[in-house]
């Protein structure tokens, strides 16, 4: 059992998480080896029955393992019926993103992931990425801790790498972001191989210690981000804004700016 940093919350807190996010991916891949329907949100992004489903799961796991905290969630936001009252954001949240990289679940690339996070003070704090077609999930509890877990393996901690001699691997999204300014932020480094992958697993492929830098210029949410910034937080890595400044949660519409996340 790997307790949280965050006094009151559940022991086995991160234990439950990584359960749920499982059970989650269940229902999504239910969907994921059959057919399904993609339909248009107001936003012009991509929802299937998938990602509706694996949020309702979520929902209910979270309403019941920590039933005060409220969570904004994708798609229930998306239905208007996700937001706090007064529109200042509450001390603790749950951020969830029940299906994240849709576009790459719809093209069945393997590469999507179930993201619960937890915002603390504004900052990432906790959270789970679980990548189910791989079997394979990233989770903290905070306290400068880190773990994956393959299969039915237990966790093994993980640490996020310092630069290699040999030069950087960096990260960028299949489906999303702005190449030109991809290309012009790599150009001031020393870049041995760039690699193109969906979805939050991103940030675990970095605390692992697998690559090193992760630069996105282009529109992000906050559900998109908060598990897998706590993750890398808590792997001796980093997530700023393109600015230099730390990228903080509950802001107006729950959109990011450009960011980048980084290892040790």
């Amino acid at each position: 059992m790997i307790g949280p940093a965050i006094g009151g919350l559940p022991a086995d807190l991160l234990d439950r998480l990584v359960a749920l996010a499982r059970r989650a991916a269940e229902v999504a891949l239910e969907f994921y080896r059959g057919e399904f329907a993609v339909r248009g949100k107001s936003d012009a992004t991509p929802v299937t029955d998938a990602d509706e489903a694996s949020e309702a799961v979520i929902l209910a796991g979270l309403r019941t393992i920590t039933p005060d905290i409220p969570i904004i969630a994708e798609e229930a936001l998306a239905r208007g019926e996700a937001r706090w009252n007064d529109g200042a954001p509450p001390r603790l949240f749950w951020l969830v993103d029940p299906l994240d990289g849709t576009r790459e679940f719809v093209a069945k690339n393997d590469e999507f992931s179930i993201n619960i996070g937890l915002a603390a003070d504004r900052r990432a704090a906790l959270g789970v990425v679980h990548a189910p077609v791989a079997g394979v999930t990233y989770g903290t509890a905070g306290r400068g801790e880190a773990f994956i877990w393959r299969g039915d393996a237990g966790p093994r901690p993980i640490r996020a790498r310092r630069a290699p001699v040999s030069g950087l691997v960096a990260l960028s999204s299949r489906s999303h972001g702005d190449r030109t300014a991809l290309d012009a932020y790599l150009s001031q480094y020393n870049v041995a191989e760039r690699r193109i992958l969906g979805s939050a697993i991103k940030f675990g492929a970095i605390a692992a210690g697998e690559a090193d830098l992760y630069p996105r210029f282009g529109p992000t949410m906050e559900w998109d981000t908060c598990a897998g910034h706590a993750i890398l937080e808590a792997a001796g890595g980093a997530v700023v804004t393109a600015a230099g400044k730390p990228l903080i949660y509950g802001k107006p519409g729950f959109k990011n700016p450009d960011f980048i996340a980084r290892g040790a």
